[in-house]
């Protein structure tokens, strides 16, 4: 027997939840960046670069050990879904609170006192992060179109 409710809810085939994870993942990591560049001083002021470069390599550090491994489970995890899935599933359920409170406490701390400039490296390192892991989405995407 068939549970009626089912027919209500929005379903995807599994190829668009993991297209829209990666878009999703991206779009945040851009937003963090452009953030992050408005609050930068000009290029022309000696420590802008550093600042930048310390933003990049936090960005590899976040992409590469962190949120990547995020994905690709989240991946393993999109694949073992039934052929069509809700569309919220693009995301494991029990992230949603941890998203919430991330971006309270971005709102927190671009309230507070702490100077932009010195939450532009660490905006920059999580976008940057976010931007690179979502490239896991779009090579999963990629080999299952071919």
């Amino acid at each position: 027997m068939t549970n009626p409710v089912t027919k209500y809810v929005p379903a995807l085939p599994k190829i668009w939840l993991m297209l829209i994870a990666g878009l999703t993942w991206s779009s945040i990591g851009l937003f963090l960046n452009l953030t992050a560049f408005a609050w930068l001083p000009p290029l022309s002021d000696s420590y802008t670069p550093f600042l930048i470069g310390t933003g990049l390599l936090l960005a590899l550090a976040i992409g590469i050990l962190g949120f990547s491994m995020l994905a690709k489970k989240n991946i393993h995890r999109i694949q073992r879904l039934p052929d069509k899935a809700c569309i919220f599933a693009f995301q494991e359920w029990a992230s949603y609170p941890l998203v919430a409170v991330m971006i309270t406490m971005g709102i927190i701390l671009r309230q507070s006192s702490i100077p932009k400039i010195l939450l532009a490296p660490m905006y920059i390192g999580i976008g940057g992060g976010l931007i690179i892991a979502s490239l896991q989405y779009y090579r999963t995407v990629n080999a299952t179109w071919r």
